[in-house]
């Protein structure tokens, strides 16, 4: 399998959808391709406060997404990013952030300076911008 689009499909959502990191490595197939369609927007339940949350998903999350789950021919009810070697459970938050600190150091700035939170916070930093 090529990390790249999964990668990228964990990235565009982790910025479209603004979930903590436990709400997004739960997410399934499912609630981004229904039906094996995909989605311009999810609704999921929060862990922590149990409350649904709607997010719009661009067609740039859309694509990758697209393209993660042609290599992977994961199945409807599967995680979304499974587990190593446990396609029945997610990965871990831990493991997420590991990619995260990795994509932030690939762009040249201190992984310590920002994390699995300053995800969540992009979007709507870039909202406000526009």
């Amino acid at each position: 399998m090529n990390k790249h689009w999964r990668d990228l499909a964990m990235f565009n959502l982790a910025v479209d959808s603004k979930l903590r990191g436990c709400d997004l490595v739960r997410l399934r197939v499912q609630d981004i391709f229904p039906g094996g369609v995909p989605a311009t927007r999810a609704t999921v339940l929060q862990r922590k406060t149990g409350r649904p949350v709607t997010f719009e998903i661009s067609e740039h999350a859309r694509s990758a997404v697209d393209q993660y789950l042609s290599e992977t021919g994961q199945r409807i009810r599967q995680f979304l990013f499974p587990g190593r070697g446990a396609i029945e459970q997610p990965i871990s938050t831990r493991q997420y952030a590991r990619r995260v600190s990795d994509w932030i150091a690939s762009i040249g700035l201190d992984p310590k300076q920002y994390g699995t939170h300053s995800l969540r916070r992009t979007k709507a930093v870039l909202s406000d911008e526009c």
